[in-house]
């Protein structure tokens, strides 16, 4: 697993155009809530992490609000590009918590020049994986579908692995998918959507 595919304008790309198909089918839809309709109401993000070449589409997480004062509830539509509230983009949460296995002084080191992470960081994302992730609901569908299931102590570097034959950004990509409905608190569709090629 290579830093350098952070730095590949592919996978930014691919990332973008995806989240901008998710939100297209939520504001399609009506307010989960009351069946109004719906506005973009974006929400302004920082996302660390990240190559300088990324433009201003990556400084917004998109969103929409309900046009009903009585109700004007938030509907924000999953993402590959963020995973929740974290500050950092979300293929450097997965691919830096790949990289981290094993990790010494100097990888800490070159993980903090490459991303700007700190070992502490670090630290609480390995918890996540460990603790969090493998409680969910996510993590029981990638079990049924991913024979041999990835090694919880080694993810999501087992997670990568596993997936065989395809290049590592198609790896991302299908990781990312598959976390989407750990991506939003919003109500919605709870399936795993596969981003294709």
């Amino acid at each position: 697993m290579s830093h350098g595919l952070l730095a590949d304008p592919r996978l930014y790309d691919a990332l973008f155009r995806f989240d901008d198909d998710l939100a297209t089918d939520a504001r399609e839809g009506d307010c989960v809530w009351c069946g109004g309709r719906l506005h973009r109401a974006n929400y302004s993000r920082k996302p660390r992490g990240s190559p300088a070449a990324l433009g201003p589409e990556y400084d917004r997480r998109f969103s929409f609000c309900c046009d009903r004062d009585a109700c004007r509830k938030r509907t924000t539509p999953p993402s590959v590009r963020f995973l929740g509230r974290r500050v950092y983009l979300a293929a450097v949460f997965v691919l830096a918590s790949a990289m981290r296995h094993g990790i010494t002084a100097v990888r800490a080191a070159k993980l903090t020049e490459w991303f700007g992470v700190s070992r502490r960081t670090l630290g609480r994302w390995r918890r996540w994986w460990l603790q969090t992730f493998v409680a969910s609901e996510v993590w029981k569908r990638v079990c049924g579908r991913v024979i041999p299931a990835p090694n919880i102590e080694t993810l999501p570097r087992s997670w990568l692995d596993a997936m065989g034959a395809m290049d590592e950004l198609k790896r991302v990509q299908s990781i990312l998918s598959w976390l989407l409905p750990l991506s939003t608190t919003s109500p919605g569709k709870g399936s795993r959507i596969s981003m294709g090629s």
